[in-house]
Order: C-alpha cells, then structure tokens, then sequence
C-alpha cells in the first residue's frame, strides 16, 4: 500500500461498486490499428457509450483544435504503480491542514481542472459535461481536498472494472493536488485497483512515482484490471 494514508471504508466503496454494463456507441475502438504516433484517430463524440468504449481499448479523447476530437494512446504510457506512490516530506507536512472528500464536487474539480488561465488548459464545456454525466452513472469519481469547506485540490478519472483513468488534477493550494493523488492511489489500492493511468508522464508525475509503460503491455494490463 502506498505510504499510510488513512484510509475510509466509506470512499473505499466507491471503487469496488458494481457498474452497469457499456452502453451502445455508434463508434467501434476495439479494431484500431495502433500506430507509431500518440494520437490514433480522429472525430466520434463524447456520449457515455463511445467514452467507455475508448478508454475500454486504451484510448482516451483530447480537443485538437478547431472543434476536432482526437484520441489518443500513448506508445508510452504513464501509470503509478499501486504500491509506488511517493510522498515527499513536504506532502505529509501539508496533508495535516487537509480534508479529504470523494466525489462532493465532481463538477467543480473538473471545472478548476478546466481553467483556462493554466498553461495548456483544454478542458471545456463539452466535456465538463460529458464528464458529470459519467459521474453521475457511477464511471468517474472525484478526489477533493479541502480547508474547513473551500475547495483548494483535486483530482478525477473514470474507472471500468479495477482499472482508473486518472484525467487531470488542480490545486489552490500548496501540495494539495498530490495529496489529493496520494489519498486516491491509498484508497484505491485498499480498493483492490490494479492499474492506475496518467496519460502521459511528466517530471512532477514522475517526482510522486510514475512510470513509463510500453502501449503494448499497457493494453494487456488493461484488459486484465478492466475484467477482474
């Protein structure tokens, strides 16, 4: 288990709950030809169906510009390990001021996710609500982090089986967004969550222990945590 966040029974739950089976999607991922380059394909849309279908054969949906959706999969893909979350001393100094809540605000995480002022923002309205709407069927959860009732971290993703999709995170405060990140990796692997995906690594991801994974062992991995 990651470090020794304490964990709730109560958010615990929230990643063992039995889920509904897909919904129907006029677009079919599970025959793509992966290629050389990150981004796989282009167009589709955002209902629920079409959104677990992708993440369900290891795509995930990006804006690129002029209203066109890319889906993307990375030939190597960022993932932390279960047991490899790294907690600085500075996170467990900070993590004393904090309140840790699951999926009380959704909505708002992913619309500070989506602030246009940060640097390479591309969360819009499009997908605040596609997103809400997973959360609402019980796909996407939320991890929070607050001081006495302002919310200042977080981070969400969506979840098929044993598998998360991590998506984006935010924070207002100092250490708050790895917080939030640490209380999520703790409490999904008391969950029993075998694959935790970030996308794409970056030097702060790989500061709180992300790795690179080859597409194709990314993918083997994914359906092995998807239907367990």
């Amino acid at each position: 288990m990651p470090a020794e966040w304490p964990v709730v029974d109560e958010h615990v739950a929230r990643f063992t709950a039995p889920q509904n089976l897909i919904p129907a999607t006029d677009w079919d991922f599970s025959h793509i030809v992966f290629g050389d380059d990150d981004l796989i394909a282009v167009g589709a849309d955002l209902e629920v169906g079409t959104l677990l279908s992708a993440y369900s054969n290891g795509l995930f949906p990006m804006p690129i510009g002029r209203g066109k959706l890319g889906w993307f999969s990375p030939a190597q893909r960022g993932v932390i390990p279960m047991d490899g979350f790294r907690a600085s001393s500075s996170v467990r100094k900070h993590a004393k001021r904090f309140a840790i809540r699951f999926d009380t605000h959704f909505t708002e995480v992913m619309t500070a996710c989506g602030d246009q002022k940060r640097k390479h923002g591309w969360i819009n309205d499009e997908f605040i609500a596609a997103y809400t709407e997973l959360h609402r069927l019980g796909w996407a959860h939320s991890c929070e982090v607050f001081v006495d009732d302002e919310l200042v971290g977080g981070v969400y993703g969506v979840r098929l089986g044993r598998f998360f999709a991590g998506e984006s995170m935010f924070h207002r405060r100092t250490d708050a967004s790895k917080v939030a990140l640490w209380a999520l990796t703790t409490t999904m692997a008391t969950a029993g969550i075998r694959l935790f995906d970030v996308q794409w690594t970056t030097p702060h991801l790989v500061s709180l222990g992300a790795i690179d994974v080859p597409r194709a062992e990314y993918l083997g991995r994914l359906s092995e945590a998807r239907n367990a």
